[in-house]
């Protein structure tokens, strides 16, 4: 390359060249630089130390050998210490892209390793941070990158850079190196750490920004937590970042957390945030929120997008807000914005929902008059919603349109319609859906069977009631459970022919019901007076194992006590027998003589009573015997009754009706008591008394007897037949003890209280037979005090 110069001038020139062409020959590498060839013969030598002493003379030759030129060579330069050379006398400064370029070609030729290192350290210049981050930059390989960076972190001269850690995580981010990433920000972090974070403000961020636009949640949110922990500012960007990649990984609440760190931080979400954030808080519930996010979004000027009037409208409207989604919706049309079809649908939803229905309708002709087609669930909602509010013109109208329209109703729509139908008594309507659901091949549920059928049963259409059933059952439903509930319609309205009729058709037709219904209908023939009809319901009853309680046997021998015909008299006896409950073989070995039943009545009476327990049938025991007592005072036996009084009055069945209050005042209190029960009552308590006083010598000052509105006639005419002493008030018959003293001492009170009037004596008797069958007070004791009857019942 070199040519022959013969001059002194071109000789210069000649070197001149070819300093030019090896800028770094003089000081590269080694402390040897030998210059050889056919051209040079002299040597240079770099002592290695800095000093102002010149290098040996320097001699060029020629061809043969003869010197051309011959001068002071360069000074000496101590390598990695002086950031220049020497060019004859003159310093020359190594330029920065020289440096850059020297650094680039160690490291592209070494690329990682001792050795490139090795190299390094050897540079005759001192390279700076400026060097590593235009290196950085120029080179494209980010494995040499990281090389040269971890090399310049181990020398004295390297300070934390922010440009250069943002350029190295540029090369890492190219590369979709975020291990590496991950890495050197472990080390800014120790860095920031010995410096202060923020110095590397821009570099954190970046990081973090990288991180999540990579979807790496994870370990972004974990270097966000480095961050706050180092004090670092976290810039607005890289806030909307996490919260995008929070939102987009379906992590609202990670989302809200990095949002209140924002908002503790002063920062503001930019747009596409906006978009983001105000749909998921909507979705998740936060309604407050992203209301309020809606409204610092339009201060801040920006243009709320659909989608996030779409998610406030939803989701307000859903959680009953439907005030704030209708101004959202109006507000949304005042920005241009056109509603959707989905959008209709979630606001007619919600206020039908809520029972708004006006609103809803006027919402769903303002979706038909914006040219949106109400779809098969939407007309499935108008029509039921309007359906089960009872208004049927609409809820109708609707449907029509929904068959113009080709849409096939559901079952539930039809079921909707039919049973609103059914319940205001519409029998014309209902039946013509009833046939257009099952002519259509839909299949009528249990509540539309159930709702069609108490509608035929209440109008009396037993035949109609009758087909549907067998269609039901046709069907495959069990129609037990609906054909029991026809007859209980029947049974309540007091249709006791219906009721037997339908009996017989359940039967014809294999329909079982239960014992309830049958012994329902059974007092549902009792009080109507059908004992013929009666009487096979019974046994039914008692042949299906169920057991007929004391109370259904009372209110049996109530309505025979009540009975003025001979022929139901026969009739009421049968029934009586059928039950065969214990209480009947009673009756029957009271009224046997003593031969017959081998003990005395009074014996006879205890054992009953003591084979009664107490504790469940208590109750039911005070209305046999109140029932028991006008039935044996209507039939004369007085003494029998008496009998009966007094056990029941042993086993404590009425525990406060007799009172002694020492000689003040002794009392009987037969207000709880029926006709018979009161007067056999008053006959023997009073006999009580007039054995204390004559026996004993206790006089009270005064006697009452507590009857109270009702029974104070029956007691007071029954008294008054033997001049009692007795006042009449206006619940409660009173005397003095010693007038009523005087009055026991009267031959005539004697055998009325020991019950030895003679048998054709209408003292007594005549006026019970009077009085008794239409007293008020025997009606009012036949029913059953309901919190112990009621469970008995059932």
């Amino acid at each position: 390359m070199l040519l022959f110069y013969r001059n002194l001038k071109h000789t210069r020139n000649l070197i001149e060249i070819y300093r030019s062409y090896h800028p770094f020959r003089n000081t590269a590498g080694s402390c040897d630089f030998n210059v050889k060839g056919p051209y040079f013969s002299s040597r240079y030598y770099c002592s290695g130390k800095s000093s102002d002493e010149w290098t040996e003379d320097v001699e060029y030759l020629d061809e043969s050998g003869s010197v051309i030129y011959s001068g002071k060579g360069i000074r000496s330069v101590e390598p990695g210490l002086d950031d220049h050379v020497m060019v004859g006398g003159l310093k020359k400064p190594i330029l920065n892209a020289s440096a850059v370029a020297k650094l680039v070609e160690i490291v592209k030729r070494w690329r990682w390793g001792p050795e490139m290192e090795t190299q390094l350290d050897k540079l005759q210049f001192i390279p700076n941070m400026t060097h590593i981050m235009q290196a950085l930059k120029v080179m494209e390989d980010s494995d040499a990158s990281l090389s040269l960076f971890r090399w310049a972190k181990r020398q004295p001269w390297y300070k934390p850079n922010d440009a250069c850690y943002i350029t190295l995580f540029d090369k890492l981010n190219q590369s979709r190196d975020f291990d590496g990433i991950q890495l050197v920000f472990d080390d800014m972090v120790l860095d920031s750490g010995e410096n202060g974070a923020s110095s590397l403000f821009n570099a954190y961020n970046r990081v973090i920004q990288y991180l999540a636009k990579a979807e790496k949640f994870e370990v972004a949110f974990c270097c966000f937590k480095k961050i706050q922990e180092s004090g670092c500012i976290v810039d607005t960007g890289t806030y909307n970042s996490l919260i995008t990649v929070f939102l987009n990984n379906g992590l609202p609440y990670k989302a809200f957390e990095i949002y209140e760190n924002m908002e503790k931080a002063g920062c503001s979400l930019d747009a596409s945030s906006y978009e983001l954030m105000i749909p998921s808080l909507a979705k998740s519930g936060r309604l407050d929120a992203a209301f309020k996010l809606f409204q610092q979004m339009k201060v801040s000027n920006f243009r709320p997008g659909f989608g996030i009037f779409a998610s406030l409208v939803d989701s307000m409207g859903k959680a009953g807000r439907l005030d704030t989604s209708l101004k959202v919706y109006t507000e949304m049309q005042g920005f241009g914005f056109r509603p959707s079809a989905t959008m209709f649908v979630s606001l007619i939803e919600s206020f039908v929902k809520a029972g708004k229905l006006e609103t809803a309708l006027r919402l769903w002709d303002e979706m038909k008059k914006t040219g949106f087609r109400p779809n098969y669930g939407l007309y499935t909602m108008i029509v039921e919603s309007h359906a089960k509010s009872g208004k049927l013109d609409v809820a109708t109208s609707v449907f029509s349109d929904m068959e113009k329209a080709g849409f096939l109703p559901t079952p539930s729509t039809y079921s909707s319609l039919l049973e609103m139908h059914a319940a205001s008594g519409q029998v014309d309507a209902a039946m013509k859906l009833y046939n257009s659901m099952t002519n259509a091949g839909l299949r009528p549920g249990l509540s539309t069977y159930t709702a069609l059928l108490t509608l035929l049963a209440k109008k009396k259409l037993l035949d109609v009631s009758a087909k549907i059933l067998l269609e039901m059952k046709a069907m495959g439903y069990s129609v037990d459970v609906n054909a029991s509930d026809v007859l209980m319609v029947y049974i309540k309205d007091g249709s006791v022919d219906l009721a037997l009729r339908w009996l017989r058709f359940m039967g014809s037709s294999a329909i079982r019901t239960n014992n309830f219904i049958i012994r329902q209908l059974f007092e549902s023939c009792m009080k109507s007076g059908a004992y013929e009809q009666a009487k096979p319901l019974l046994e039914t009853y008692v042949n299906s194992a169920a057991k007929v309680d004391l109370i259904l046997y009372t209110s049996i021998l109530a309505h025979l006590v009540r009975c003025q015909d001979e022929n139901n008299e026969r009739h009421l006896m049968s029934i009586l027998s059928a039950t065969r409950h214990k209480a009947h073989t009673f009756m029957c070995g009271l009224f046997t003589g003593p031969e017959q039943r081998k003990q005395p009545v009074l014996t006879f009476v205890r054992e009953f009573f003591q084979g009664i327990d107490y504790e469940l049938e208590e109750g039911a025991s005070r209305y046999f015997v109140n029932v028991l007592l006008n039935y044996l005072v209507l039939m004369g036996q007085i003494n029998r009754a008496r009998c009966v009084w007094k056990v029941a009055y042993e086993n404590k069945l009425f525990p406060k009706a007799i009172v002694f209050d020492q000689h003040i005042a002794w009392s009987l209190d037969v207000r709880n008591l029926s006709v018979g029960a009161a007067l056999v009552a008053v006959v023997h308590t009073l006999h009580r008394f007039r054995k204390r006083m004559l026996y004993y010598g206790v006089v009270p000052r005064r006697i009452k007897l507590v009857t109270g509105p009702t029974l104070k006639i029956v007691v007071a005419q029954m008294l008054s037949s033997v001049e009692s002493p007795f006042e009449v008030s206006k619940v409660v018959l009173r005397a003095p003890g010693d007038a009523v003293l005087d009055w026991f001492k009267k031959p005539i009170v004697q055998q009325f209280l020991l019950n030895e009037i003679p048998s054709r004596a209408d003292i007594l008797m005549h006026k019970l037979n009077i009085l008794f069958p239409t007293s008020a007070p025997e009606i009012r004791s036949l029913s059953p005090p309901k919190p112990i009857f009621a469970g008995k019942a059932m």
